[in-house]
């Protein structure tokens, strides 16, 4: 289900979105020490940024994504890297393969996210880090609002985890070890969102499969108009768009 719909605006993820996430992946892979020898797993990996920067450090790179279109992305960025399509719940790779396994906002948002968690635990080897990053708490946080701007435009919720689910310390803690892992510490990281231009913003707000089933539910016309409504009040004088919005990652170990 999510591939199709991650994979719908591919290259405007690629291109605007993925990147307003930047400051969390330098972070994660900073706090990991990832340079030479080391085994990196990126657990929905998304187009590859992480897992470029990841290469770029001399890490050994793997990742997993239920989109086609993401992946083909990732691979041209990364070339040569074992990149394959899949279920996060079921990763096709063998017991103990990694040092590091990371998901970036992608746990939550799996058919069985408990599964997801002790998957990434059997990958990877004992003492090993395991990386859990979602958003931070949504209160006072402006990119909230274009979470609130989409939940009108979506079906009713089939009772999946939502954006906000794991954002809280004590749920992200727990989520952890409900999978089996050893949560260390928590780490907050500001992620500030930047675009130089209204139709930019668009592109990326809109490049989400969040945004994506919106569009197919009410219709491209009125994912449109909510995300200008939002973004309007975040408009510079030069006619940028730029607000805040903190990631919050969980290191574990297994």
């Amino acid at each position: 289900m999510n591939g199709p719909l991650w994979g719908a605006r591919a290259r405007d993820w690629a291109e605007v979105q993925e990147g307003q996430f930047a400051a969390a992946f330098h972070a994660v892979l900073a706090h990991a020490k990832v340079g030479p020898g080391t085994r990196h797993l990126d657990a929905g990996c998304g187009a590859g940024m992480a897992a470029t920067l990841s290469a770029s450090l001399g890490a050994t790179v793997a990742g997993l994504d239920a989109s086609e279109a993401l992946l083909e992305i990732a691979r041209e960025r990364t070339p040569g890297r074992d990149f394959r399509q899949g279920d996060l719940e079921a990763l096709p790779w063998d017991t103990d393969s990694f040092d590091l396994v990371t998901g970036f906002n992608s746990f939550q948002y799996a058919g069985d996210a408990g599964q997801a968690v002790r998957e990434a635990g059997r990958v990877t080897r004992p003492g090993g880090t395991i990386v859990i990053m979602t958003w931070g708490e949504p209160a006072g946080m402006e990119a909230a609002g274009h979470v609130a701007a989409l939940k009108p435009l979506l079906p009713p919720p089939p009772g999946a985890c939502g954006p906000f689910a794991l954002s809280e310390e004590a749920a992200l803690r727990g989520f952890a070890e409900a999978g089996g892992l050893t949560p260390v510490e928590v780490i907050d990281v500001d992620t500030p969102w930047h675009y130089p231009d209204l139709e930019t913003a668009l592109r990326g707000l809109a490049s989400s499969g969040v945004a994506a089933k919106a569009a197919d539910h009410s219709g491209e016309d009125a994912l449109v108009a909510a995300m200008t409504e939002f973004l309007t009040p975040f408009r510079k004088p030069d006619g940028s768009i730029g607000f805040s919005a903190p990631a919050r990652y969980l290191v574990a170990t297994v």
